[in-house]
């Protein structure tokens, strides 16, 4: 079972405040640096909710390389416990990403969320919290943009520009597939932005999210219709 949490392990807050004050303490820590090595096993993370119930499902697949062949799952129901609040996301989703991470069998190398990185209006979005409190290398991979400004992005997969918040780079805006809109990619912890650049252009195979994402979104998606 993969080990969580040490030193920086915390309290979940209940309310925005607090959540906040602690984001600011958190940010410091993260090491946005780098390329992991030896990356046996990436997993793709993500989240449904289910409003009937006032739940969300969470679930973590894990896949080996280089054939991307599954090997371990984990999927987590629990109650929503933190209101939406723009820019506190990590507090809604990663408590049920923490549990789903502690059930697996295997320790993935690399982490890939279906959310943000450091471009997130305080620097740590839920890749960032993920990779502080699992200690592995994080990317968040997102849909769309929460903050940030970018110039126009080539119409070809491979194409990208930087995505800029405050004259800093804090991510990339990528396109994945050729002309499908691109994906908004900027590291969560212990990876620099090329590198997490490159390794969701790796991942994408044929289609515009990356596999471990889009089989956890396909996962969870069934597992809410199945529930409803």
């Amino acid at each position: 079972m993969p080990p969580i949490l040490a030193a920086d392990r915390h309290p979940w807050p209940r309310d925005a405040r607090r959540a906040i004050r602690l984001q600011a303490r958190l940010r410091p820590r993260l090491r946005i640096r780098g390329s992991p090595s030896a990356v046996r096993l990436v997993a793709g993370a993500d989240i449904a909710y289910d409003p009937k119930r006032d739940r969300l499902l969470a679930a973590i697949l894990v896949f080996r390389l280089p054939g991307l062949d599954l090997v371990a799952s984990s999927q987590v129901v629990r109650p929503i416990r933190f209101p939406y609040v723009p820019g506190l996301l990590s507090f809604r989703e990663a408590p049920a990403l923490l549990e789903a991470w502690s059930r697996l069998a295997l320790r993935p190398d690399l982490l890939i969320c279906d959310g943000q990185g450091i471009a997130h209006p305080r620097g740590l979005g839920l890749a960032s919290h993920l990779g502080l409190l699992m200690r592995v290398p994080t990317i968040g991979c997102a849909k769309s943009r929460l903050v940030g400004e970018h110039d126009a992005v080539g119409p070809r997969r491979g194409d990208r520009t930087p995505l800029i918040l405050g004259g800093r780079v804090v991510g990339a805006v990528v396109r994945t597939r050729s002309n499908v809109r691109p994906l908004y990619v900027s590291p969560g912890h212990l990876i620099g932005i090329p590198a997490a650049t490159r390794w969701v252009l790796g991942l994408c195979r044929g289609y515009r999210l990356p596999e471990p994402t889009r089989l956890a979104d396909r996962l969870v998606g069934r597992a809410l219709r199945g529930a409803g």
